[in-house]
């Protein structure tokens, strides 16, 4: 009888941290205005950039980064919020280290994506490529999570090897995004 409600458990524990809302990183949380990134970009003296294109006015995409080296307590060399009339319901997380291989960065990737398995649930293949040409070829793999309709999180990989020269780089990016949230947003702009 206890292996039994021992096995319930665990599955319903499973299944909560399966159904439980992707949240941003950085202590952000969707919806969160523009100024909180930014006043964490300015605590930490990290270089930003706001850019607003023109046919899209309700937009906006802040872009932090270090001048040199990675993001505070982090392994990540950028990110990036997008901001719908005010409210975030975007957040991609650049991972590129010059100084690292591309072996390297392949396992901070697995890293990571293992990392994501264990907080959210089994990801699912997106995406495999391989394109040859002009001397270089280019891998890409992706896998996504999501586990409430419209909120998932993708997590992409891209590496570069140049033929010629024998030299390979690899970057990779987490994408956090919660499309029912841009809905909403885009709602409020046609009711105003």
């Amino acid at each position: 009888m206890l292996s039994v409600v021992a096995v319930f458990l665990c599955f319903a524990a499973t299944e909560l941290r399966a159904q439980r809302i992707i949240e941003p990183p950085f202590g952000l949380r969707w919806g969160d205005t523009p100024e909180k990134l930014i006043a964490w970009s300015t605590k930490h003296s990290l270089d930003l950039s706001i850019f607003i294109p023109g046919k899209q006015p309700g937009l906006r995409v802040v872009r932090i980064q270090p001048e040199r080296g990675m993001l505070p307590d982090s392994l990540a060399s950028a990110v990036e919020g997008k901001f719908l009339n005010g409210g975030l319901y975007e957040m991609t997380v650049h991972y590129t280290d010059p100084e690292a291989s591309a072996g390297t960065m392949e396992a901070r990737f697995e890293k990571l994506r293992k990392q994501i398995t264990l907080e959210h649930g089994d990801l699912k293949p997106n995406q495999q490529r391989k394109v040859v040409g002009d001397q270089f070829v280019t891998r890409t793999q992706s896998f996504h999570r999501e586990a409430i309709r419209g909120v998932f999180l993708l997590i992409a990989w891209t590496e570069v090897e140049d033929l010629l020269r024998k030299t390979r780089e690899a970057r990779f990016s987490l994408i956090y995004r919660n499309d029912n949230f841009k809905l909403e947003l885009e709602k409020k702009t046609i009711e105003k």
